[in-house]
């Protein structure tokens, strides 16, 4: 069996999607506010932190393109709605762009020997998108917990 680029963007796009609707439902004035405590993320922040997770795993360490990612930074930058959709709808761009590389035989990474991120020592492409699509599944639960939270209160 085979991950094509196709099924694999759909996954990603569902993620994000699902995220955005999160968020949506937030709306601006509270999109941005930390839950339970200064600690926890805000539902902005870790649509950010998974906008650099798809570009740092798929494109830097699976297609050796160079990152300027600020991993600190995701988790305290503030983005209202407009913003956040422009932002995720750029990523997706990307995302598309760089599964079809990917597929395609992409750029050869220096990465490549060292990493595995499913159990063995699976280092294929597959393996390093189904990564990023578990990344950003784990992320879409912790914005609907955080959503859940704030609007509990």
């Amino acid at each position: 069996m085979e991950l094509t680029p196709t099924t694999a963007s759909a996954y990603v796009h569902l993620a994000f999607d699902n995220m955005l609707a999160v968020a949506d439902r937030l709306g601006d004035d509270k999109v941005n506010e930390r839950p339970i405590s200064p600690q926890t993320n805000a539902v902005a922040s870790l649509i950010l932190h998974c906008c650099g997770v798809a570009e740092f795993w798929l494109g830097h360490v699976g297609l050796g393109r160079e990152s300027q990612r600020d991993r600190d930074a995701e988790f305290s930058t503030r983005a209202t709605l407009v913003e956040l959709h422009g932002i995720v709808a750029i990523a997706l761009d990307q995302v598309d762009a760089d599964l079809i590389a990917l597929d395609a035989g992409g750029a050869e990474s220096p990465f490549t020997e060292g990493r595995a991120f499913l159990t063995g020592d699976d280092r294929s492409d597959a393996s390093l998108v189904l990564h990023v699509i578990e990344e950003l599944y784990q992320h879409l639960g912790h914005c609907e917990i955080a959503a859940d939270a704030i609007l509990a209160s």
